[in-house]
């Protein structure tokens, strides 16, 4: 939809006249999310806000609309949904999915590390999802606990397509985006890579997060934490079963063409325990092979007053309409509080008697390619209560040298005269704001950098 905003008597803008506007969710430089209640269904979705004019700058556009086309192509129950993109002169709003749970970060963060069962589960719906990311020729280059949010029934949706990218047969990628915690060290030395290789390390990285409640590289430094990523040290605590203790290795390989690939990992004995019933049945490739419409919902659709052929049209043509919105609405809530959507294969996965410490553990203080065993406490009892700053960056190469990494984003904020925005963002804390600030983007020349503050 183009056009001026309209605005109803109320101050709402009339292009939203489907949606009941909730509580903020988060506040970015380009804009907000909001929770809000589609009207004809009663469900509730989270709509993205961005204000046009925060992101004229060309790349910045390229990057929300990379996140749009991609979700509109993708569709997989561990994907975020998107349902409808509707455009003003003055605002673009992105309706998507809405995630009760919130973030996997603040998950680790309230639960600390978790028992094997469990992250087994969540990690198993991680691998799904991007699984049929590869298999559709799309790697997201930006995987962590922040971009993976629960559902309220702690199902996985995989979020944040911006920094994702469409792979092409014999080409290679070359830009260093991401977060450096979550980055593969090709990445970080400025190396070609295909792509589903970089979507593994991180995977690795969020696996580890998951069973020891840190990260396994983390440094306040930038250049002593790109050494040890590079070097591949980092430490594996001692509860840790031994089937998880060589999984974490096989993807965390320093030499993209010795780590694992994902058919791999699925077929890994500690992937394989208890494997969730999802995984027997084979997911449509493409949006074009999933062409099965619902009788029951396409009926309860038609009973708000759209006309039966229109609606099975545009379901056919995937086009987005007050129709086909509050068909996916309702199928995808059905499909939330069905028993059987996957909640119930967990539950039957916790019952099948798998139980990690009745394998023998093996000899303390054994060396593994890439890491070391630890016997006493893990590094940090679960992640830091309170939450930093983090930065992902997406320039064209990496300096040459590791120790420019701090000299080159944080002079150049000095020199471009960045102090005062930041100073405006520190100010915020003050009036205690933090808990709805996730998210902002500021560009500096040809580097986007990403900061992300976690409460």
């Amino acid at each position: 939809m183009d056009g001026h905003i309209d605005k109803g008597g109320n101050g709402v803008d009339m292009s939203l006249r489907n949606y009941k506007l909730g509580k903020t969710l988060g506040v970015g430089c380009f804009g907000k999310v909001k929770s809000a209640e589609h009207a004809l269904t009663g469900h509730t979705v989270a709509i993205k806000i961005f204000k046009r004019s925060n992101i004229k700058d060309k790349e910045m556009e390229e990057k929300v609309r990379r996140e749009i086309n991609i979700l509109r192509f993708l569709k997989h129950p561990h994907i975020i949904r998107l349902y409808e993109v509707i455009e003003t002169r003055k605002h673009i709003y992105v309706v998507m999915e809405h995630a009760k749970s919130g973030e996997l970060f603040d998950y680790i963060v309230q639960n600390g590390r978790l028992q094997e069962d469990e992250a087994r589960k969540i990690f198993q719906q991680i691998i799904s999802g991007v699984e049929y990311c590869h298999k559709n020729m799309v790697v997201h280059r930006d995987l962590k606990p922040e971009n993976i949010l629960l559902d309220s029934k702690l199902n996985v949706k995989i979020v944040d397509f911006g920094f994702s990218k469409i792979m092409h047969d014999g080409h290679f990628l070359k830009t260093c985006c991401g977060s450096l915690n979550y980055s593969a060290p090709e990445i970080i030395s400025g190396k070609l890579y295909a792509g589903p290789e970089v979507d593994v390390w991180s995977c690795g990285v969020i696996l580890y997060a998951l069973l020891c409640g840190t990260l396994p590289f983390d440094d306040e430094s930038f250049p002593n934490l790109i050494k040890k990523i590079k070097a591949g040290n980092y430490t594996l605590p001692y509860h840790l079963s031994p089937a998880a203790r060589d999984l974490i290795p096989k993807m965390l390989v320093n030499d993209p063409m010795k780590r694992v690939t994902i058919p791999q990992i699925c077929q890994h004995s500690w992937f394989q325990a208890c494997l969730l019933h999802f995984f027997a049945v084979s997911l449509p490739v493409t949006m074009q092979q999933a062409t099965k419409i619902d009788d029951e919902i396409l009926q309860e659709v038609v009973k708000m007053g759209f006309d039966r052929n229109q609606l099975v049209k545009a379901l056919g043509n995937r086009t987005e309409n007050e129709g086909t919105v509050a068909y996916y609405l309702l199928l995808d809530n059905r499909l939330c509080v069905s028993s059987d959507y996957l909640g119930a294969e967990f539950q039957e996965a916790m019952e099948c008697g798998f139980n990690p410490g009745e394998v023998a553990a093996p000899a303390t203080g054994q060396l593994v390619q890439g890491c070391t065993e630890y016997q006493g406490m893990s590094l940090r009892p679960q992640f830091p209560d309170e939450r930093k700053w983090g930065l992902a960056l997406e320039m064209d190469s990496w300096p040459v040298h590791h120790e420019d990494v701090v000299t080159i984003p944080f002079t150049m904020i000095t020199t471009l005269g960045m102090i005062l925005p930041l100073l405006r963002i520190m100010a915020l804390l003050g009036q205690q704001i933090w808990s709805s600030l996730k998210r902002s983007f500021t560009k500096l020349k040809n580097i986007t950098t990403c900061l992300i503050f976690k409460e």
